[in-house]
């Protein structure tokens, strides 16, 4: 299991919190260090079920700044893709990544059903 998180992000520690007091295994990747690829982000939103745009951290500073809430509808899917890749704060978190599923945010409920 993979789980994709920003260190400084609360919700990231409260998520790798309730991984640890559940004595789940995993191996942390810190997204900010290294990014998610094209090939993992394709694959990622093709596992999670879920449109390109569920991935975009859209509360942060460089998604607003960017102006994405007005240009992600006129972007095709692939091209989105390629745009989260290049900065991972640009990426919902934290994410994740098992072999069957991808969860995107940390939603208790979901993450025990998946688990």
């Amino acid at each position: 299991m993979l789980f994709v998180n920003y260190p400084k992000c609360t919700t990231c520690k409260k998520a790798e919190k309730w991984l640890k007091e559940h004595g789940l295994e995993y191996k942390a990747r810190n997204i900010k260090e290294e990014n998610p690829t094209e090939e993992e982000l394709t694959e990622w939103v093709k596992r999670s079920g879920l449109l390109v745009k569920r991935f975009f951290n859209t509360s942060g500073m460089l998604y607003r700044e960017m102006g994405l809430k007005d240009k992600l509808a006129d972007m095709t899917e692939q091209e989105q893709i390629a745009l989260l890749a290049t900065d991972g704060m640009l990426v919902k978190r934290p994410l994740l990544v098992t072999e069957s599923d991808v969860k995107v945010g940390f939603k208790e409920a979901e993450w025990s059903k998946l688990l």
